[in-house]
């Protein structure tokens, strides 16, 4: 990301990233070939991966809280719709 691409975007969400090599890693798509090869460059797949996490705890710690009278498979099931792109989708809307 450019410099002045990055100064547009941290003034268009009105935050200020403390690193931004994560914020760039966050936003590269796995398909993107960088033009510099030599850059050492990693794509969004890992952190995709820690906020699956982060969302499936966030999700099932509300359920349990909710939700007293399921159990495991109950929760588990709830969680997977909520959690599932149709699911997150629609509560984006």
């Amino acid at each position: 990301m450019m410099k002045q691409e990055w100064i547009r975007l941290c003034q268009r969400v009105d935050y200020q990233f403390k690193k931004s090599e994560i914020l760039r890693q966050a936003l590269t798509h796995k398909s993107y070939l960088p033009v510099d090869l030599d850059e050492k460059f990693s794509n969004n797949e890992r952190i995709e991966f820690l906020g699956d996490a982060v969302l499936d705890l966030v999700i099932s710690e509300m359920l349990m809280e909710e939700f007293p009278e399921l159990d495991e498979g109950g929760l588990s099931k709830f969680r997977a719709s909520l959690v599932s792109e149709s699911g997150l989708s629609k509560q984006a809307v």
